[in-house]
């Protein structure tokens, strides 16, 4: 059996990798004004250490929020994004360890409620994927895998924070493009970025009562260490899109700042599609 290709765990991203790209993701524009959309509020963020995850944290202290961020071993890119966000004058804390262990997602969520006092914004984000060109190449172990990180730590983080969650507050989840139009080598990926739509939309009903919104952002080709990481041919990467181009995570941070604020409180159980045009079903 083909041994399947070793990538980074959990985090989405190669430690200490942005710098190394050519050219650098763009984490936030250099004229993104913030304007107090999250003034003092706590966000919990998973795979914050770089990528998509950065971008989200750092937008978020633009718009005067403390963060929290998960990563799992990306100690130089999680203190590049605290310095990040302590450069816009918030807090950041940083918490390290393995989200596939529901123990630790729990001891997780009890550190950033004990030492902000609450929390108010929940961004499930981490994810992996182990691109195959053949099927029958995916592993049993690497189903476990992208399952158990992908979709597994929704439920376990949600479930620790909602006890201090009150209305108002929000979940936002990041999905893929690819749940929506599937993808020939990444079955299994895709796989569970479908059943994060359907978990969102599904947890959005069951929270409509205590009047916290889930929402989510599903981007399609998004310039990040997650490509670089994955794919041995990336000069092609976002080319297919109607724009003819990748995204930038600067491009994806806003949407979720939307999705956290006020501007979005008749929104939920809804997505996002940040995909440089590409059409697809809602």
């Amino acid at each position: 059996m083909k041994k399947e290709k070793e990538f980074p765990e959990q985090s989405q991203e190669l430690p200490g990798s942005e710098h190394l790209m050519h050219p650098e993701p763009e984490i936030i524009r250099a004229n993104y004004i913030g304007s107090k959309k999250l003034q003092d509020k706590v966000a919990l963020i998973t795979g914050g250490d770089s990528g998509i995850g950065r971008s989200v944290a750092v937008h978020y202290a633009k718009e005067g929020a403390d963060v929290a961020i998960i990563y799992l071993s990306e100690d130089e890119d999680a203190k590049i994004t605290k310095e990040l966000v302590e450069k816009e004058g918030r807090k950041c804390l940083l918490l390290s360890g393995d989200l596939k262990e529901e123990a630790f997602c729990k001891q997780a969520v009890d550190d950033c409620y004990k030492t902000f006092g609450k929390i108010n914004i929940v961004v499930n984000n981490a994810a992996v994927q182990f691109p195959q060109t053949n099927f029958e190449d995916v592993t049993s172990d690497q189903v476990h895998k992208t399952f158990e990180t992908n979709i597994y730590p929704y439920f376990f983080i949600v479930q620790a924070a909602l006890p201090h969650l009150k209305e108002g507050d929000c979940i936002v989840n990041t999905s893929s493009v690819t749940a929506y139009r599937g993808s020939e080598h990444l079955v299994d990926y895709a796989s569970t970025k479908g059943a994060i739509v359907s978990y969102t939309r599904s947890l959005a009903k069951m929270l409509s009562d205590k009047k916290i919104r889930v929402n989510g952002v599903a981007p399609g080709p998004i310039w990040t260490p997650l490509i670089v990481a994955s794919f041995d041919d990336i000069s092609d990467f976002g080319k297919d899109t109607p724009m003819g181009r990748a995204g930038q995570p600067s491009e994806v941070g806003p949407a979720y700042v939307f999705l956290a604020s006020e501007d979005s409180s008749y929104i939920t159980g809804q997505f996002i599609h940040i995909n440089g045009g590409e059409v697809v079903g809602a």
